[in-house]
């Protein structure tokens, strides 16, 4: 489920070394994080053509292989960056009054956007309801100034921009991963199937990720023991070892949004193409100029009743100056890190 944009309210585990391009040009790679799985490249079937309008068409894409964070930055993890750097996020800056005009004072100042639980049913076209600007809220103090992630050391890192994002990438020596990577990771190995462990989304009743049980936004019943994020790792491994691709925090890919996935040209063959910037745009919003990046994996507020995209080819469209409660960062390494010249021209759109 979308947050409320800021400006509108203003394969299993590798050995040590790996042989990647199966073999045709040996390139080898140590494994460069203990925390990471590798990927093996290949073709899957990405997107659906049975849930949102946005996930359509379900079309194949090839992808190389690359190495992945197990697990979502966490908290320490975010620290550790913080206290090497001294960078300052997104949400600890007040807004510059240029990228925003019109807004009142009073909202150009730091702040990120939470989740608060509405008292009864409201109407679920307005997120308002339940999405609060919120000033003093950062990766710090993820419900607002007087919360803390103290004793949160081990969960998911959130309230971080795309900027935010990147600059830790940069520092960690990894990058964030494209849509269509991080959708064949998320798969584990199955192609094609609805959730990222099979056809049912609690099988035998076990529940598979952090997610929203109960009528959203008022009712949790907090069957999966958590209300909001979770330690990570406390949920069943994909078939490749990832913890928490579905639920918890959404993550942040590099594609540029569009409403329905492009369509390949024949110079690409399988590859993934990536959307343009200039399409990425609000089209409901037309004065606000913000660019939005695909995340992906859903998090704990995913609900049956309002926001189903708690599987591998669900995607969603965020602001890259928008941060929340509910967004994270997962990290990938290439191999290879040089792009086929059909994903430069992609990329550079």
């Amino acid at each position: 489920m979308a947050s409320t944009p800021i400006a509108q309210v203003l394969q299993k585990s590798a050995p040590s070394t790996v042989d990647v391009n199966n073999g045709e040009f040996p390139i080898t790679r140590s494994s460069p994080d203990p925390d990471m799985v590798w990927i093996a490249g290949g073709t899957f079937r990405m997107g659906s053509d049975h849930h949102y309008a946005e996930e359509k068409p379900a079309h194949s894409v090839s992808v190389d292989g690359f190495w992945i964070d197990k697990h979502e930055v966490t908290n320490e993890q975010f620290t550790r960056f913080i206290e090497a750097t001294n960078y300052v996020t997104s949400a600890e800056r007040p807004p510059n009054p240029k990228d925003y005009p019109g807004a009142l004072p009073e909202m150009l100042q730091p702040a990120s956007v939470v989740f608060q639980k509405t008292a009864h049913r409201v109407d679920l076209r307005n997120p308002y309801y339940w999405w609060m600007y919120v000033s003093g809220a950062d990766w710090r103090h993820p419900e607002g100034p007087e919360s803390s992630i103290d004793g949160r050391g081990q969960h998911p890192v959130v309230h971080v921009a795309y900027e935010d994002a990147e600059a830790y990438a940069k520092w960690a020596g990894k990058a964030l991963p494209t849509e269509a990577e991080w959708e064949f990771a998320s798969r584990g190995g199955l192609d094609g199937a609805a959730y990222a462990w099979g056809e049912e989304f609690t099988p035998n009743g076990k529940q598979m990720a952090n997610t929203w049980q109960g009528e959203f936004p008022w009712q949790n019943l907090l069957a999966d023991g958590y209300e909001r994020t979770a330690p990570v790792g406390q949920f069943p491994p994909n078939g490749y070892g990832l913890y928490d691709m579905i639920g918890n925090v959404w993550e942040w890919t590099t594609d540029w949004y569009s409403t329905r996935h492009p369509v390949a040209k024949p110079c690409c063959g399988g590859a993934a193409l990536k959307g343009d910037r200039e399409q990425s745009y609000d089209p409901r919003t037309p004065e606000i100029r913000i660019p939005r990046k695909v995340i992906k994996g859903g998090s704990f507020l995913c609900a049956p009743n309002y926001c189903r995209r708690y599987r591998p080819a669900a995607r969603m469209a965020q602001p890259i100056d928008t941060s929340t409660c509910h967004l994270g960062i997962r990290l990938i390494k290439r191999s290879v890190p040089e792009a086929s010249d059909c994903h430069k021209e992609n990329a550079n759109k």
